[in-house]
């Protein structure tokens, strides 16, 4: 059907994109058009819909994400007075991500506006758990080591260890408060359901990853971390 918009006479093809992610399949189309067709003077094309909509979103992502990581990063050094510590939080990121990448491959779903909120979220989640076990080592550390003046590896081992497991029943309980929250929306079914299950995938799967990442590397990245301090001095 040819409208009208504008003063403009114009004609709408509509597309359903299935197996693969909208953007890849408009640049793919874009540059078979411009192949193949000839424009007469007078006339042109415009790609929108979700494709338009995931191109706004995209370059507002590339000023608010990295803004939102620079402030993140300065909070976190405010908050620990030391640059190894926000570092040590903030290279735990990408880590964290992991599981939602890999969930998102087993369930088969293509990189949408939702599924970047998802991620968003998980990042989130992710630095908030390392931030509160980077506190209990600061106080297992301050409390076994600084306390008694003199220390050395054993210390500091012991000090981590106790740290450590005190943050392992809070991490398993908020990753199971968060999962046992997500899972069901997983399984939804009617309108918005897609929406909801690609915002839920990346995160039910980043906790599992981030859980092992919060209680095993970011001990051993503190151990690293203090251990080089100790030989230092």
């Amino acid at each position: 059907m040819i409208r009208s918009e504008g003063g403009y006479l114009y004609d709408q093809v509509s597309i359903d994109v299935r197996g693969r992610d909208v953007g890849g399949y408009v640049r793919d189309a874009q540059a078979r058009v411009s192949q193949a067709v000839q424009l007469p003077h007078g006339y042109w094309l415009r790609w929108s819909g979700q494709y338009e909509a995931l191109e706004r979103v995209q370059a507002r992502l590339r000023v608010v994400v990295p803004l939102t990581l620079g402030i993140i990063a300065l909070l976190l050094y405010l908050t620990f007075g030391t640059v190894a510590e926000a570092a040590i939080v903030m290279l735990s990121l990408p880590f964290a991500l992991v599981g939602g990448v890999w969930v998102m491959w087993l369930l088969d779903y293509n990189l949408s506006i939702a599924v970047a909120v998802g991620f968003i979220a998980l990042a989130g989640v992710a630095a908030e758990t390392g931030v509160v076990m980077l506190i209990y080592l600061d106080h297992a550390w301050k409390e076994k080591c600084v306390g008694s003046g003199k220390w050395g590896v054993g210390d500091l081992i012991a000090a981590i260890e106790y740290g450590a497991v005190n943050r392992v029943r809070p991490k398993l309980m908020t990753v199971l408060a968060i999962m046992l929250g997500l899972v069901p929306a997983l399984w939804s079914h009617g309108s918005g359901a897609s929406v909801m299950k690609r915002i839920a995938a990346p995160m039910v799967g980043g906790m599992v990853t981030s859980t092992v990442l919060t209680l095993v590397v970011i001990p051993v990245l503190y151990y690293l971390w203090r251990r080089r301090a100790l030989d230092g001095s």
